[in-house]
């Protein structure tokens, strides 16, 4: 398979709205709802915990999978090198997905963590574990996906120690991309503003 097929594929993956689809199932649009956000973490909010967690994993699975799978199939003497290409796709797809005429993804937070438990699975659980620990602490998710961003470039030059690694850089840039999708929780964080999480609002 020529490269540029499967960066098709790994966008058209990621460019599946799971929580669009999630919520017109019970007759919801979450655009309309909660914060407005096509994300996990307003599926929970909205619909509950159970179906928010199947959306999160979808989410996760959008960017796992093409990382994971397509390189095998490409014809290419450069597969890790792809291997970005496609991750990069899957999270362009989320955020801008081509099913909503490239308006109402999420912040690619979830689809990211997908990507990099691909490339580089350790350094991502230990992200994870700060994304945890950090939410358990605030239940602010937007800090806890700060910091799991934040953390994550720190562990992978920890364990792979070269700074000029592409998978390091790849991860400085998604973490760049994730302050970026959230510079409007950083000002409200600023301003205390930032909402917490304590329970799921309830659609009308």
């Amino acid at each position: 398979m020529a490269p540029i097929y499967g960066v098709i594929i790994a966008y058209l993956a990621g460019s599946i709205p799971s929580a669009y689809i999630a919520g017109k199932l019970r007759g919801v649009d979450l655009r309309q709802h909660g914060s407005g956000n096509l994300g996990a973490t307003n599926v929970v909010r909205v619909l509950g915990p159970r179906i928010g967690g199947v959306v999160f994993l979808a989410d996760v699975l959008k960017g796992f999978l093409p990382v994971f799978l397509l390189p095998i199939y490409t014809e290419t003497l450069q597969p890790g090198v792809w291997a970005l290409v496609y991750g990069a796709a899957a999270i362009l797809g989320h955020v801008k997905p081509i099913f909503l005429l490239g308006k109402g993804g999420g912040k690619g937070v979830a689809t990211a963590s997908g990507v990099f438990l691909a490339l580089a699975p350790v350094p991502m659980l230990v992200s994870m574990t700060a994304w945890i620990l950090v939410f358990s602490l605030s239940r602010y998710v937007s800090l806890a996906s700060l910091v799991g961003a934040t953390v994550l470039p720190i562990a992978i030059l920890a364990r792979y120690r070269d700074p000029r690694s592409p998978v390091f850089i790849a991860s400085v840039i998604i973490a760049a991309f994730v302050f970026w999708t959230h510079r409007a929780n950083i000002g409200r964080l600023r301003r205390g503003e930032e909402h917490r999480f304590v329970k799921k609002e309830t659609a009308s």
